[in-house]
């Protein structure tokens, strides 16, 4: 079910994926590493409409690994959230997902998607796209086993000879998915090049649950071209996130109003990059958080110099706090 906003419907406000209402059509999309409990708190503020947890190994659950449940941490008013398993075996699938069933989320999410060598050698994320039948149990499992909707994040395909997005879209939807997310991107070119949009349009008019069009979202702008041109139901942030939750927030505005707001002074920026340092109280996991806040800035270089060699929150505290108040240009 999709909610419009004015009279130009290629521009989805709101959404529901089965039973999940979501407030918007802007997704955070998972990302190993970084879409951390603070981090998806931080892009719920500036507006994303559902927020997407790092990928969780099946497996790990069963075996009920304390590293594993760490990642299901999340602040209880940051809802709906959705959390993504990764496996290649349905009955682990089947079985983690039961085990989480009182666990207080709103979305199941299976990784058909990821290109890392460590995840495919396993037969697991984009491995799944080479093998349709498994991947259409895997999500019947899921389906089955789970009172939430379900959904799927796919890729062009393994290769550019054998991309099979729309056959991997409609497994997914014969199979019960209630969306699927598209990365425009095939697994051997894991981030590099362009991603095709096209071929999010091809599966997004190839099937009737709503598609989730993923791949270099970078401004406001961009995010409308893309939602427009493709016809998908929503779209899958990643990487344009990173150091920029605000792409939120001024994507919305543009969409709702057609005026773009300005971006985020470097105040602005410095602030919250502060919470976060405050929030986390990792030195090593927010060195690479930094290095995304101040990218582009006075001096970023010099920054990242020093913050990759900093030892403590305090010290990386001193170094990004004299940004808050930019320097003085003598005429």
């Amino acid at each position: 079910m999709q909610f419009f906003v004015g009279n130009d419907k290629t521009c989805v406000i709101m959404m529901s994926l089965g039973n999940v209402q979501l407030r918007n059509n802007l997704i955070m999309a998972p990302m190993a590493g970084v879409t951390d409990r603070f981090f998806r708190s931080v892009v719920w503020e500036k507006g994303a409409g559902l927020t997407v947890s790092e990928m969780i190994s099946a497996k790990s659950i069963v075996y009920a690994n304390k590293n594993t449940y760490k990642l299901l941490a999340n602040d209880a008013d940051i809802r709906p959230w959705s959390v993504q398993f990764f496996g290649h075996e349905p009955e682990i699938l089947s079985e983690a997902i039961k085990r989480l069933e009182e666990s207080p989320f709103d979305i199941v999410d299976i990784n058909m998607g990821c290109p890392m060598p460590k995840i495919v050698k396993n037969g697991e994320g984009a491995a799944l796209m080479t093998n349709p039948t498994l991947a259409g149990k895997m999500i019947e499992a899921a389906v089955n086993a789970s009172s939430r909707p379900v959904t799927v994040k796919i890729r062009k395909g393994f290769t550019a000879a054998t991309a099979n997005a729309v056959e991997m879209a409609r497994v997914a939807q014969e199979s019960g998915a209630a969306a699927v997310a598209v990365h425009g991107r095939t697994r051997d070119q894991y981030y590099a090049g362009e991603a095709d949009w096209n071929a999010i349009a091809e599966v997004k008019s190839a099937i009737k649950i709503p598609v989730i069009g993923n791949g270099d979202i970078f401004t406001p702008e961009m995010a409308l071209q893309r939602l427009t041109e493709s016809k998908c139901d929503a779209l899958l942030i990643a990487r344009g996130a990173l150091g920029n939750p605000w792409l939120f927030s001024r994507t919305l505005e543009l969409m709702q109003t057609g005026n773009l707001p300005p971006p985020p002074t470097h105040a602005e920026i410095i602030e919250t990059a502060l919470q976060h340092l405050h929030a986390v109280e990792n030195c090593i996991e927010m060195r690479k958080h930094i290095c995304w806040y101040t990218k582009g800035m006075h001096g970023s270089a010099e920054i990242r110099r020093k913050i990759n060699n900093t030892k403590s929150i305090p010290e990386m505290k001193q170094i990004i706090t004299p940004f808050l108040t930019p320097p003085i240009c003598s005429a």
